[in-house]
C-alpha cells in the first residue's frame, strides 16, 4: 500500500502496550468465571498501615466490583488499636495472643475499628465512586458473639451470623466493609478477631472465595526458607501440617478459620502477603496466582 505524501509511518506498539494486553487477555477467563460470585476479603496488617498498600487496596477492591464481583471487605486494626492505647497511657495486655479487654478497652476498640478505621476505608474506596458502606458487626445483629473467656474480659467468639444486611447492601450494587465488633442477644458488645469472623461472613454468604491479606508470603514448609511456599494445598494437608509442629503459632487462627469457611461450603481460602501491591488481582485474575490456596480434600466432600 502506497503512503499518502507527508502521511507518518505507523509506530510499532510499545512493549509496555503489548505486555498490558496479554495481561488483560490473561484475565478474561478469570473475570468471566468470578462474575456475579461473592469474594470476601480480609484486610490488615502492612496493606492496611502503608498508605500507598492502602490506596491500592481500595483501587484493586473497586475495579473487582467494576467487573462483576460482589466484594465484602472484613478488617481488623490491632495495631492502631494498641496505638491509641498508649497515647492514652494505658497498657496493652496479651493472653494467648489475644488482647485481654476490659471495659475501657472495648471502648477503645470501638472508636478505632468502627470509627476510626471503618471510614478510612469507605473513605479510601468512595474516592473512585460512591460504592462502599461501612458496618459494624452490631449492626442489624450482623455478627451474634459469645463470651470467650471471662479472663479475657470482651473478648468474643462468633456464634451466628446473620448476614441480611449485607446480602441486601449486594444487591444494591455496593461495597460493604465490616467492622468487626459483634454484640450478644443482650447488647453486649465484643471484640472479635477478624480472621474468624471473615470466614465465617464467607460461609454465610456462600462466597465463591475467602481471601485473608497477611504480612507473610503465605503457608510455608520451612519458615525460614522463601522458597518452601506451599502455593496449594487441602484440608487433609494441613491438618497434619498442624499434627507434626510445620503450621504454628500465629499462623493457627487464620488456618482456622480458612477452615470454617471451607466446612461451611466456601470452595476455596486464600492466605496472600497484603505487602505487595495489587496482590489480590495476581491471585484471581492470573495462571500462576500468588500465595497459598486451600481447599477440601477430595475424601472430605464426597
Amino acid at each position: 500500500m502506497t503512503e499518502k505524501p507527508g502521511a507518518a509511518a505507523p509506530m510499532a506498539p510499545a512493549a509496555a502496550d503489548v505486555n498490558t494486553t496479554e495481561v488483560l487477555i490473561e484475565a478474561l477467563p478469570y473475570i468471566r468465571q468470578f462474575f456475579g460470585t461473592t469474594v470476601v476479603v480480609k484486610y490488615g496488617g502492612n496493606a492496611m498501615t502503608d498508605p500507598a498498600l492502602a490506596e491500592s487496596f481500595a483501587a484493586d477492591i473497586v475495579l473487582l466490583h467494576s467487573v462483576g464481583i460482589r466484594v465484602v471487605v472484613v478488617h481488623g486494626g490491632g495495631p492502631q488499636i494498641g496505638d491509641l492505647m498508649s497515647r492514652l497511657g494505658k497498657e496493652s495486655e496479651f493472653r494467648d495472643g489475644l488482647r485481654v479487654t476490659d471495659a475501657e478497652t472495648l471502648d477503645i476498640a470501638r472508636m478505632v475499628l468502627v470509627g476510626k478505621v471503618n471510614r478510612d476505608i469507605v473513605a479510601a474506596i468512595n474516592t473512585h465512586g460512591p460504592l462502599a458502606v461501612g458496618l459494624s458487626g452490631e449492626d442489624a445483629g450482623l455478627i451474634e458473639a459469645d463470651l470467650r473467656d471471662p479472663a479475657l474480659g470482651f473478648v468474643g467468639d462468633v456464634k451466628n451470623v446473620n448476614p441480611a444486611i449485607v446480602q441486601s447492601l449486594l444487591a444494591q450494587d455496593l461495597i460493604p466493609v465490616v467492622s468487626t465488633i459483634g454484640a450478644d442477644l443482650e447488647g453486649q458488645a465484643y471484640n472479635i478477631n477478624a480472621d474468624a469472623v471473615a470466614g465465617a461472613l464467607a460461609g454465610a454468604l456462600e462466597a465463591e472465595k475467602v481471601i485473608y491479606l497477611t504480612d507473610i508470603a503465605g503457608l510455608l514448609r520451612d519458615v525460614g526458607d522463601p522458597s518452601s511456599l506451599i502455593t496449594a494445598t487441602d484440608t487433609a494437608e494441613i491438618d497434619e501440617l498442624i499434627r507434626t509442629g510445620v503450621l504454628s503459632g500465629g499462623m493457627i487462627p487464620k488456618i482456622e478459620a480458612c477452615l470454617e469457611a471451607l466446612g461451611a461450603g466456601v470452595p476455596s481460602a486464600h492466605l496472600l502477603d497484603g505487602r505487595v501491591p495489587h496482590v489480590v488481582l495476581l491471585e484471581l485474575f492470573t495462571r500462576a496466582g500468588v500465595g497459598t490456596m486451600i481447599t477440601t480434600a477430595p475424601e472430605a466432600s464426597s
